[in-house]
């Protein structure tokens, strides 16, 4: 299969996984502490490049906003929007193309994520009198509300990127011949 296809099939994957996902977790009660929309993203991350990635972290909350009402629209689909796609474009840009270890760029992606939503909560506070903690205060609060989650990224991604990064289809004679 050609490479762009193949990234285009991956992606929707990877968003159908980011709208189903937190729709299980949200049946258990389970809620936004488990972060489940943010373990597909940051597994499409290592596996497209960043164009793909980012339009992964951002059309997996906005497809998800639109057929589950989750997230609300406003103010936290906005923030979300830029997070996820800060979420995949760094987890793809430190895997793929610095070749970081699955943990480093793991740790880098979730960092940087958090970073682009305090920015924007910001914006939203700043320009659009949105009532939201200051961008310090509420990467805290993230943090803290989100353990959970962080922990489950941590010990499920790099374990499942590793095994699926060692078990690559393999080529066979008729893919390089055209049969």
């Amino acid at each position: 299969m050609e490479k762009g296809t193949k990234q285009i099939v991956s992606s929707g994957l990877f968003i159908a996984m980011g709208v189903a996902l937190p729709i299980m977790f949200h049946a258990f009660g389970l809620g936004s502490t488990f972060l489940p929309m943010h373990i597909p993203v940051l597994l499409g991350g290592f596996f497209v490049d960043v164009p793909y990635a980012i339009a992964i972290g951002a059309l997996t909350p906005m497809l998800s906003s639109i057929f589950t009402g989750m997230p609300p629209a406003f103010p936290v689909l906005p923030y979300m929007i830029f997070e996820l796609a800060a979420y995949g474009a760094a987890a793809s840009f430190a895997y793929k193309r610095l070749h970081w270890n699955v943990y480093l760029s793991l740790v880098c992606s979730m960092i940087s994520g958090r970073v682009v939503a305090g920015f924007i909560v910001w914006i939203l506070a700043a320009f659009f009198s949105v009532k939201l903690p200051g961008p310090i205060p509420f990467i805290a609060g993230a943090i803290a509300k989100g353990i959970p989650g962080i922990i489950i990224q941590l010990v499920f991604i790099p374990p499942t990127v590793l095994l699926a990064s060692r078990h690559k289809p393999v080529k066979r004679e008729e893919d390089e011949i055209g049969v």
